[in-house]
């Protein structure tokens, strides 16, 4: 069985940049909430700058998408590699 790497690029996409605008949005409301998983998303994504307003949590929920998109295609395609049956 193989996986369809668009649709698991999506799936993680969304689940990751979920789990990223989920996090910046509790942090705008409780400013300790997540703080040290937000400075470390700043010191790893370029052009976001930590925990901040709304323009903030929109850019790390793009970056989200798009990093998991790209990891949850190269999990998918690698899978599908390493699963192939082997020829006789």
């Amino acid at each position: 069985m193989s996986l369809n790497v668009k649709a698991f690029a999506c799936a993680l996409g969304i689940i990751w940049g979920g789990a990223l605008c989920l996090t910046a949005l509790v942090n705008v409301a409780f400013p300790s909430y997540g703080l040290s998983w937000l400075q470390l998303a700043a010191s790893i994504y370029p052009g976001y700058h930590g925990p901040g307003g709304p323009w903030d949590v929109v850019v790390l929920t793009l970056y989200g998408l798009v990093d998991g998109a790209a990891a949850g295609a190269l999990c998918a395609w690698l899978y599908n590699r390493l699963a192939r049956p082997k020829r006789a």
